[in-house]
């Protein structure tokens, strides 16, 4: 028998065994997501090269959603829905944990201890989508009023637990999520509008009577006290300027003298001066709106519509509803988190502590956002995959 030479059988090149991990992945997304990353560095430098490691600190949780990204791509689309409930699960469960004996830290109850400290309503954030999304998917073709009743029973026991925390950014978050999955699962018109007129009405009644509710002594039933002054500060930032309304009022102050074209890098007055609290977490989009003005907002406003644009042309382009849902509930996540964000700092929404996806220091939100991506481009790499090799979830 002839001898086989040792050339016969070569090891793979290091290119080639890099190649099929990258395969498939959506270069439209992953150059929005440069830009964005670039304007959160930048922005991050300039707001807090004076705060120790902030900036290192970063781009170090940039680095690890990028990590978390690349490898959540990896798993197809039909072993994320086998997750969906184990993660629903584990996640309610640890925030009951967290209401009987969670960690209290400035009056809020919203950590628990397992040997690593954690946030659990974090992991919510994508665990409610991903079950939705499995929900609709096994009803698939015969979604009626009764499944759009039980996906807002389980939508409303996460938010409902989030919210007595109290934690109502992340409340606010975990619902926009999960109720973008049921609009864009085929839930009727009719169920949309009248919460949609009422919630108008509602806004309009208590701008309208705010002096009255906003009165010493008035207490609000349901909300918390805190939750009641956040809004009647947001209606009337000048009744407490030096307290509650000191956010408010700072963030309209940078924004609005930063005029069209912003006072350049690292020259931003009311940033440098501190008179803008938390420069580098929640308020700093005011800080970059003092340094770039209104020609920077639009182009991160740009950013931001191209990246939830580009998420739901993924959802468009999947081959599975599971897929179409989970598209559209990661896209509409990013585009939560720059509206609450944004709306807050410019005075138009409550301050709730959300940060801005990117630009914001923060290493847990960070992480988060890298696997909402990850899921988003495990979904663009599954329409790519040959036709013998796409998958199809199981029947119901």
């Amino acid at each position: 028998m002839a001898t086989l030479s040792s050339s016969t059988f070569q090891s793979p090149t290091l290119a080639q065994r890099i190649m099929p991990l990258l395969r498939g992945f959506d270069w439209p997304l992953i150059l929005i997501l440069l830009a964005l990353a670039g304007i959160g560095l930048v922005a991050m430098y300039s707001a807090g090269y004076d705060h120790g490691t902030r900036f290192a600190d970063h781009a170090r949780n940039m680095l690890l959603a990028a990590g978390i990204l690349f490898l959540v791509a990896q798993v197809p689309p039909q072993r994320l829905m086998t997750l969906a409930l184990p993660l629903y699960a584990l996640g309610v469960a640890l925030l009951v944990a967290v209401a009987l004996f969670g960690i209290t830290k400035k009056g809020a109850q919203r950590w628990i201890n397992i040997g690593v400290v954690l946030q659990p309503s974090e992991l919510m954030k994508i665990a409610m989508p991903l079950l939705l999304a499995w929900w609709f998917q096994k009803r698939e073709g015969q979604i009626r009023a009764a499944e759009f009743l039980i996906a807002a029973a389980l939508l409303a026991l996460p938010v409902g637990l989030i919210m007595k925390q109290p934690d109502l950014g992340t409340a606010l978050l975990v619902l926009a999520a999960g109720a973008s999955v049921i609009f864009f699962a085929g839930l009727p018109w009719k169920l949309v509008l009248p919460p949609v007129l009422l919630a108008a009405v509602g806004i309009s009644l208590v701008v309208w009577y705010e002096p009255q509710l906003c009165a010493d002594g008035v207490r609000w039933p349901v909300l918390h006290n805190y939750q009641q002054q956040r809004i009647c500060t947001l209606l009337d930032p000048t009744r407490d300027p030096l307290g509650k309304g000191f956010h408010i009022i700072q963030g309209m102050i940078a924004i609005g003298s930063g005029g069209l074209w912003g006072k350049g890098f690292m020259a931003g007055t009311q940033t440098h001066l501190e008179f803008i609290p938390e420069r580098t977490t929640d308020f700093i989009f005011a800080a970059f709106s003092e340094e770039f003005g209104l020609a920077g907002n639009l182009t991160l406003i740009t950013c931001y519509l191209l990246l939830v644009w580009r998420g739901l042309a993924i959802a468009v382009q999947a081959d599975t509803l599971f897929g179409r849902l989970m598209a559209a509930g990661v896209s509409m996540i990013f585009f939560a988190y720059a509206f609450v964000n944004m709306g807050m700092v410019s005075g138009l929404l409550p301050v709730v502590g959300v940060p801005l996806p990117f630009i914001s220091y923060g290493g847990t939100a960070m992480a988060t956002l890298g696997l909402a991506l990850g899921v988003l481009m495990s979904i663009a790499r599954a329409q790519h995959q040959p036709a013998e090799q796409a998958w199809q979830p199981e029947a119901a």
